[in-house]
């Protein structure tokens, strides 16, 4: 197998070799195999490529937001002509199957930057209050701290609207998943982006990620991550001020509510939906509802319809047209979701379907079953922990009452679900779930919608205009004529 070698950062326009000579190895999470190496950089190098951010801020701060936007234009149609290539790429770092990757992985983030190129001529960045003009500013320099289970849609989310703003960037993507950003720079350099505005630096978060949010010329970091990493930038960030976006943690509910039962299509659907939010992307989604909530007297007609549904989702490499779930990113992550379905059976959560036992036939592969519990206690390690990986967890209730308060019963608030027979009902109990978002009644994704938590899952938005004012400053001109 030919392994891919990719030993420079992108910095200051140029692909520079990194003061240090080592490289990271990038593991197929389906066979195993070292398939790529990257550049492993050091924190001098982080610093080289925030000098470059800062002074190309200086030029790139002062264009037209119309200017900005043909680049960005130019940068969807860059990613769009590289579909396959990406696709094929994170479904082997990530184990996504390949035809989700090409959707979700890969069109997603295309479209981003189509919509930012939209808003440049749309968004106002001045308006007239009385007798002051308040201009919206770019923040400056941003330090772009990705993680591995959507790369390239999260790079997306921050780099695009950054770029329109006029901010200009240093992204350190995952270790996990960094060759997707590889390509993006491709990209930058090719639509011919000036030198500095983008910056690509890899290598360990706990040095380069360090640098960047420890770097005073540094003016906002968004990181997406775990909650523990996000609250230690946040305390590093406070030293100097900065701005801080952060995209933590979930621990979503589907709250099946009992008029659903009415319908036997409807209830076909709150199982599907709910299903499929949970096993997207292996569970290694934030948003993923791992938590299914559902009136106790229909308890025992769930179980039998979820355990037949889950049966339907084939395990297995993510080039395979039959899967639905493919493998976890690493040994480390299979281990953990692993650990928590022992836990689970430890604190008397009830084994429904699935378990930590490799799935048949595959040996080879960081690969979990999916795994579905009933009879749990929303106070269990696996009611209220993110498991990032597909294990969902079954919890009854007496009364709709009961339902949003277990719902909300969570450190966590970035999403969630809710299921009724009327559409009124099912959003009044969704103003009632304290999340960043919620799906009422099977509602999609809309990716230029804000998107960001409530409580322990962060703070700040991302994608649409709201994500771009999350890069600008407010500025009162108080005029005098």
């Amino acid at each position: 197998m030919d392994v891919e070698v990719r030993d420079k950062i992108f910095v200051d326009g140029s692909w520079i070799k990194p003061s240090g000579d080592q490289l990271t190895d990038v593991i197929d999470s389906t066979t195993e195999e070292v398939f790529a190496k990257v550049a492993k950089a050091t924190a001098a190098d982080a610093n080289k490529a925030v000098a470059a951010a800062r002074e190309a801020f200086k030029s790139w701060s002062q264009t037209s937001p119309d200017e900005r936007g043909k680049y960005l234009s130019r940068i969807n149609e860059g990613i769009s002509a590289r579909m396959s290539q990406l696709s094929e790429i994170i479904s082997k770092e990530v184990g996504t199957p390949l035809g989700l990757s090409q959707f979700i992985q890969v069109g997603v983030p295309a479209s981003t930057f189509a919509d930012m190129a939209n808003r440049a001529n749309e968004y106002e960045f001045e308006e007239r209050i009385g007798n002051s003009l308040v201009v919206k500013e770019p923040r400056g320099v941003v330090a772009a701290i990705t993680p591995w289970n959507y790369p390239l849609h999260q790079i997306a989310a921050k780099v695009a609207p950054a770029l329109l703003a006029g901010c200009t960037v240093v992204l350190k993507p995952a270790d996990l998943a960094p060759l997707n950003a590889y390509l993006l720079a491709d990209v930058m350099e090719e639509v011919g982006l000036p030198s500095g505005v983008f910056n690509l630096v890899t290598g360990p978060g706990t040095e380069i990620g360090e640098a960047l949010v420890s770097n005073p010329e540094v003016d906002m970091i968004s990181f997406t991550g775990s909650t523990s990493v996000g609250s230690h930038i946040a305390q590093l960030a406070a030293k100097d001020i900065k701005r801080v976006a952060l995209e933590l943690g979930g621990k979503s509910a589907t709250v099946i509510l009992e008029d659903v039962f009415n319908s036997d299509e409807t209830i076909a659907k709150a199982v599907s939906g709910g299903l499929f939010m949970c096993y997207l992307n292996s569970g290694q989604t934030c948003i993923a509802q791992t938590r299914m909530l559902v009136p106790k007297a229909k308890l025992a007609e769930i179980e039998e319809r979820v355990a037949a549904e889950t049966a339907t989702y084939t395990v297995g490499s993510p080039f395979d047209a039959m899967t639905r779930v493919g493998p976890l990113v690493s040994k480390k992550q299979q281990e953990s979701v692993r650990d928590y379905i022992r836990i689970a059976k430890d604190e008397g959560a009830q084994l429904l379907t699935g378990g930590e036992e490799t799935p048949e036939g595959l040996d080879k592969g960081y690969f979990v079953k999916p795994t579905v519990f009933t009879g749990v206690d929303q106070n269990m390690r696996i009611a209220q922990e993110e498991v990032f990986g597909p294990v969902l967890s079954i919890i009854s209730y007496e009364n709709e009452k009961e339902a949003i308060e277990i719902a909300n019963n969570s450190s966590y608030g970035l999403s969630g679900a809710v299921w009724s027979s009327d559409n009124d009902h099912a959003v009044k109990v969704a103003k009632q779930i304290r999340t960043g978002q919620v799906e009422v009644n099977g509602g999609m994704f809309n990716p230029t919608a804000p998107f960001g938590g409530y409580k322990k899952s962060g703070y700040g938005r991302e994608l649409g205009k709201y994500g771009l004012e999350d890069f600008l400053e407010i500025k009162s001109m108080q005029l005098g004529f």
